[in-house]
């Protein structure tokens, strides 16, 4: 197998374990959305893959599979137990196909769809039932089985209590046959006697017997001979450990609290060293400082070393992908050259781990909707064959993702007519391009009248989105008509560990990650206005000025410290005071939600900070367009 398939097969697994306790909880409670969306975009997911990897039973599979999961998202058909029975079971046949893999089997050997599961699919879709006449006659077959082997297990008393029997009611010659040798037996009662025994009864010792080796007579212990059709498949081999990605940021976690404790403490010592010790005590001060910045030392040691271990170059990513672009391209009759930079980027495993299906949907929506067909290339003036870059690079402490294509670009006045076609928006919505450029990102928008295996589910920049905001990241999206697409991919390089700026506004603590931090500049009194809005030259360029604290909704106060945020579109941050720079391990916020903020941290004085969001500074400190209500 090679590493490609191999890696596809461990992630698919992953989401197969993942989507049968989803449908599981979804059989208690079926009218929880957030697990029909999960099921939704795992069979997604696996099928995207198994469409790279050329494995046409799975994208059968979890193709029907969408599109009764589409049918329950939209209340087309009902979330019956026969819905789930069928998921379960599209679930089991996608599971047996990929242990099928992991085993070494190829994958043209991989059997095909059975037509039952297609159609229990298919009536789970149409709201239909199960055929009646499949469980009954399976009822038949687990009667007579029973049946059959009481006759195998007792072949002589069959025939001698239809003769004889004892005044206590025991048959006791068939118990005697039943153990001793067969030269010792006592002969069987006539074979007319047995005659009014019903035919299965009859017929299924000598079927039992003829299906015994011969030569072998029966020793009074009933033994079941092994079918080999009823064996289990051997235990997937493991060459490598898998290790939750949850685990790794635990000890990161730890790794960057230590740091975090050592500042601290430094801090304090420094506090402490004011005062004056004389003696003992001055002894013992100084070797607490000593002690404390070996400590410091090595745990600054530990967080560089931890930081190692998960540091790898996107170039592992990437080298899946020109297989991908070749194999889709040619299915969609497109002439497409991938080219890759930058492999070499190296970022935070888990980041390398988690854009995989983000890039996917990305390519494959490029594919799709961006680059044309030769022949409307042609037509447009362009050269027959299409392009699309992917490439990575650092900057600052962050690394950049861009994906570019030469395609036909997007009409932000289409987008926005679509979203309110879907009604994702009011009517009366007014959005800038950059704006209609972000509807691409909500839930169950598409361009697409009809879904195809590729795309027009309207799940995958939904899927792209989330990813990156999970990881603290941004995107951005730039395209001209009949130019192109950019989509522009901003991750900090490692995730619980970010250098920030420290501000206060409004008797706020507030952190800015310094990836978007381009410079300091103090503001004036008074400003210029545009269109109402205040406005600062910054090196001979016009920026806006918007106020942080009116941005997360506190009370307005006095800023006149300007930060200029290096955002698709530059501006001025405005703030109260920025009290220095610190690298702080944030902790997601998972009880609440508040709009711009993505975490706390604790200052090396111990004071709790709330940490401004990546996305919302790059969306300008405003929120990303919402659906209607």
């Amino acid at each position: 197998m090679d590493d490609m398939l191999k890696d596809f097969v461990v992630e698919a697994m992953d989401l197969a374990v993942n989507v049968e306790e989803h449908l599981l909880r979804l059989e208690r409670d079926p009218d929880n959305k957030e697990t029909l969306n999960a099921v939704f975009r795992s069979f997604h997911t696996i099928k995207g893959g198994a469409g790279f990897m050329g494995l046409p039973a799975l994208v059968a599979a979890c193709h029907l599979t969408e599109n009764l999961f589409d049918a329950l998202r939209t209340g087309a058909a009902p979330v019956t137990p026969i819905a789930i029975e069928a998921a379960l079971q599209a679930s089991g046949f996608v599971a047996d196909q990929l242990t099928e893999l992991a085993n070494g089997a190829a994958p043209e050997s991989l059997p095909a769809m059975p037509e039952e599961l297609e159609h229990i699919l298919t009536n789970a879709i149409e709201g239909k039932g199960m055929d009646a006449p499949a469980p009954a006659a399976a009822v038949v077959a687990e009667v007579a089985a029973p049946v059959a082997e009481v006759a195998v297990a007792t072949p002589a008393a069959v025939a001698v209590s239809t003769a004889t029997a004892s005044a206590d009611g025991l048959d006791w010659e068939a118990m005697y046959n039943a153990v001793v040798p067969a030269a010792s037996q006592i002969a069987a009662a006539p074979v007319s006697a047995v005659a009014a025994a019903p035919a299965a009864v009859a017929a299924a010792p000598a079927a039992a017997a003829a299906a015994k080796p011969a030569g072998k007579a029966w020793d009074g212990a009933e033994r079941r001979e092994e079918r080999p059709e009823v064996r289990h498949a051997a235990p997937v081999k493991e060459d490598s450990i898998r290790v939750d990605a949850v685990k790794l940021d635990a000890l990161l976690e730890v790794a960057g609290e230590s740091v975090q404790a050592a500042n601290q403490a430094a801090v304090l010592l420094e506090r402490l060293l004011q005062f004056k010790f004389e003696g003992q005590a001055a002894t013992l001060m100084a070797t607490l400082a000593e002690t404390l910045e070996r400590a410091s030392r090595y745990s600054t040691e530990l967080q560089r070393a931890t930081l190692a271990t998960r540091m790898q170059p996107v170039g592992r990513l990437f080298q899946k992908f020109p297989r991908l672009v070749r194999e889709l391209a040619k299915d969609l009759g497109k002439d497409v050259e991938l080219t890759i930079e930058g492999a070499e980027t190296e970022v935070d495993r888990v980041v390398v781990d988690s854009l995989y299906d983000p890039l996917v949907h990305m390519l494959r929506n490029s594919l799709d909707h961006g680059v044309e067909s030769p022949e409307a290339r042609l037509a447009a003036g362009k050269p027959a064959k299409s392009y699309i870059s992917l490439k990575a690079w650092q900057e600052a402490n962050s690394v950049m993702i861009v994906l570019q294509d030469d395609g036909k670009g997007m009409d932000p006045v289409f987008l926005r007519s679509k979203a309110q076609q879907k009604g994702l928006i009011s009517e009366n919505a007014q959005l800038s391009n950059d704006e209609c450029f972000q509807l691409v990102f909500l839930p169950g928008f598409s361009t697409k009248e009809v879904a195809s295996s590729v795309s027009g589910r309207g799940v995958g920049m939904d899927v792209v989105k989330t990813a990156v905001e999970k990881n603290r990241g941004a995107i951005h999206i730039e395209s001209t008509l009949g130019k192109g697409t950019k989509f522009a991919i901003r991750l900090p390089i490692e995730l619980s560990i970010v250098p920030t700026m420290l501000v206060s506004t409004s008797g706020a603590a507030l952190a800015l990650p310094m990836a978007v931090v381009q410079r300091v500049v103090e503001l004036p009194e008074t400003f210029m206005e545009v269109g109402g809005a205040p406005v600062l030259k910054d090196q001979g360029r016009p920026l806006p000025v918007r106020s942080l604290a009116g941005s997360l909704g506190y009370e307005s106060c006095s800023e006149r410290v300007g930060i200029v945020v290096a955002a698709p579109q530059p501006y001025i941050l405005a703030v109260e005071a920025v009290d220095g720079t610190a690298d702080l391990v944030i902790k997601p916020m998972t009880a609440i939600t508040v709009e711009g903020i993505t975490g706390t941290a604790r200052s090396a004085e111990g004071e709790l900070v709330l940490v401004v969001g990546l996305s919302f500074l790059m969306d300008g400190c405003r929120g990303s367009v919402r659906m209607a209500a």
